[in-house]
């Protein structure tokens, strides 16, 4: 390794301890890395111990990803693991701010003799870290984990430039700029007046307070997908479009929470393009009468399926969905249940047809890039307005629910008939050559010179001029 690609700049990654933000963090570790960068994860202690379990190269030793390193730096959050505190976002949020700022102090102070931080990114639902990285004075950015319709939506709504459904207008219908109308139920669920998790909303929106802060807003979308709204917000904010980021020539380290159940031998055994993809990724949970539905659904449509079916976090308030009596002999080797799958190895097998998908951005963004249609069925957040875009501006996507807005179970005759519309007929056919569509836009966008990758190498030179910047500034008022 020479001199000019050696690892010396330093990369602080520090993580909300949810899978669907870990993913997309890591990913963009795993990226800098490929490009020379010295890179340190954190996240919470609790969540360390589930991800050294179910992955391997998790540890405090740097690993060599491409022409640099990753290496972990786990914290303490301060409360016990099963203490029932951490089952109510109100109050686990505080505390994790309130740990996580000393926490992150003592990592940073540290390495500052021997291998100072050159950068500090967060990611949403932590705005506190760019106040850490102002306060210690290192150069901060944010990698937003949603896509930039959604971070136009609650721009929009946080310096409340155009009406949004309120109090007094709870059904009022939304229009952005370079965006089409949204529909009061295709806002993010988080922003109306009677969502039950409006504390989730505010704190996303406590990262658009903290915006002046970081020097940049990566993304994990990409130029070819998403044109008009990343111009129109490229013009008021710093973002640059750096996904997928998922697509990494170099060899990756993972950060899944359990460890994959073995589901591609089976997959081998199926015909190619005969297989429904079914999960609803790390958080969201349908309703047993719900999960019944959907599984009379399948049965009845004849059609194979692979079935994510998770356990809930251990802190979980939910409970684990259970499958009608006599289901899996009725169904026999046509469909399989599993508790956690390598995602993006199933949806790139040749036997997966379509993806029965909660459209959070993770799986949406998946989708595109492997080329492979959807079946939309949200439950909250973004996932209402990714659904939106996946059907009616991407035309990869067949609607089965609009979110918890809608509040309505669908039943098995409609999950049947979507599910065969969505495979056989005309409307397949068109859904599937638009998934191909983006799937060559994605793969050129992080090809050598490709828009995201020349985001990603302009992003790390601008580390490495910040980084000798302050090295120099130091020197001189020494």
């Amino acid at each position: 390794m020479t001199s000019s690609t050696a690892p010396s700049t330093h990369v602080l990654l520090v993580s909300f301890p949810a899978q669907g933000h870990i993913n997309p963090l890591l990913r963009l570790g795993n990226r800098l890395a490929a490009k020379g960068m010295f890179v340190t994860f954190s996240t919470t202690e609790s969540i360390g111990k589930n991800m050294r379990k179910a992955n391997n190269n998790i540890s405090d030793q740097a690993t060599p990803v491409g022409e640099g390193f990753i290496r972990f730096e786990f914290f303490q959050d301060g409360w016990e693991e099963d203490d029932p505190r951490r089952k109510r976002m109100e109050d686990y949020v505080p505390q994790l701010e309130l740990a996580g700022n000393d926490a992150l102090r003592q990592i940073i102070k540290k390495h500052a003799k021997d291998h100072p931080i050159s950068c500090l990114i967060n990611n949403s639902f932590i705005p506190w870290v760019c106040d850490v990285a102002t306060d210690l004075g290192i150069p901060n950015a944010v990698l937003w984990v949603q896509s930039c319709a959604s971070f136009s939506t609650y721009y929009h709504y946080h310096h409340n430039l155009v009406p949004f459904p309120s109090e007094s207008e709870p059904k009022i219908d939304v229009q952005l700029p370079c965006m089409p109308l949204l529909n009061y139920d295709e806002v993010p669920e988080f922003l109306h007046p009677s969502s039950p998790l409006k504390f989730l909303g505010r704190l996303i929106l406590g990262q658009f307070k903290n915006l002046s802060k970081p020097f940049c807003i990566l993304m994990d979308t990409f130029k070819q997908l998403e044109p008009e709204t990343i111009d129109y917000m490229s013009s008021l904010c710093k973002i640059k479009p750096v996904g997928p980021l998922f697509i990494n020539p170099n060899t990756s380290i993972r950060g899944d929470f359990l460890k994959p159940d073995d589901c591609i031998e089976w997959l081998d055994s199926k015909p190619q393009a005969s297989v429904v993809y079914i999960s609803f990724g790390s958080l969201a949970l349908i309703g047993q009468e719900q999960a019944d539905e959907l599984a009379y659904g399948l049965l009845n449509s004849g059609i194979s399926f692979l079935w994510v079916m998770k356990p809930p976090q251990k802190d979980s308030i939910f409970k684990m969905n259970v499958l009608p009596d006599g289901f899996l002999e009725r169904v026999g080797n046509r469909g399989k249940v599993i508790q956690w799958s390598p995602q993006e190895e199933v949806l790139a097998h040749p036997s997966v047809a379509r993806f029965v998908t909660h459209c959070g951005w993770n799986s949406s963004v998946e989708a595109l890039t492997l080329g492979v249609p959807v079946v939309t069925f949200p439950q909250w957040g973004d996932q209402v307005i990714n659904a939106k875009f996946l059907v009616d501006v991407f035309g990869v996507g067949v609607r089965l629910s609009r979110g918890l807005a809608e509040n309505r179970l669908i039943l098995r005759d409609e999950v049947e008939k979507c599910l065969l519309e969505a495979t056989a007929g005309p409307k397949a056919v068109e859904m599937k050559q638009y998934a191909l569509k983006w799937k060559a836009a994605a793969a050129e966008a992080v090809a050598v010179g490709g828009s995201s990758d020349q985001n990603i190498q302009s992003f790390v030179d601008e580390i490495r001029k910040r980084s000798c910047g302050a090295v120099n500034s130091t020197s001189t008022t020494q």
